[in-house]
């Protein structure tokens, strides 16, 4: 009987805490101090992508997709750090995308799908279709990603390429 009368008056309190936060005049719990959702910058990047990528790790996809890429270059020729590295990372990753979304500008290009379209079907130019680079993508169709080397040198890039179109630079 008594753990009953408990959960009713924790029920109670937790009910008058919110019917007060709701209809209070002053707002003491600190939540006026937040912007309204409106003014919220959109994020550019996710830690689930960032995570995705982590597991291609060895070749530095995730430091590349958060705009670390002389890092990303030095995963993607060490192969994660021999693999140290590659599972530090896994705890780095929330604040290499704190950084990553203060950093770049939001747009009607996607960082993420850009990204994805990079890493798996980077060679083919996929990603350079879709940001409407379509001379680049057909040469990056025809020559593998212009033989490998310029699939590397837009995993050095993209985050800028697509800020660049997103900020209406190119």
């Amino acid at each position: 009987m008594k753990w009953r009368s408990v959960v009713l008056r924790t029920y109670l309190d937790l009910n008058q805490a919110r019917i007060s936060l709701k209809f209070s005049s002053r707002n003491t719990r600190g939540w006026s101090n937040f912007p309204p959702m409106s003014e919220h910058k959109q994020d550019t990047h996710f830690k689930s992508i960032g995570y995705l990528l982590w597991i291609f790790g060895f070749i530095g996809a995730h430091r590349f997709y958060f705009g670390k890429p002389i890092s990303g270059a030095i995963w993607f020729f060490t192969l994660g750090l021999l693999g140290i590295g590659w599972l530090v990372d896994l705890f780095l990753i929330p604040s290499m995308y704190r950084q990553a979304n203060r950093r770049f500008t939001p747009g009607s290009y996607d960082y993420s799908l850009a990204w994805i379209f990079q890493t798996f079907v980077g060679v083919l130019g996929i990603h350079r279709f879709y940001m409407g680079k379509f001379l680049t993508g057909i040469l990056w169709l025809l020559t593998g990603g212009l033989f490998l080397v310029g699939w590397f040198y837009d995993f050095c890039t993209l985050n800028r390429q697509v800020d660049e179109k997103n900020r209406g630079i190119s």
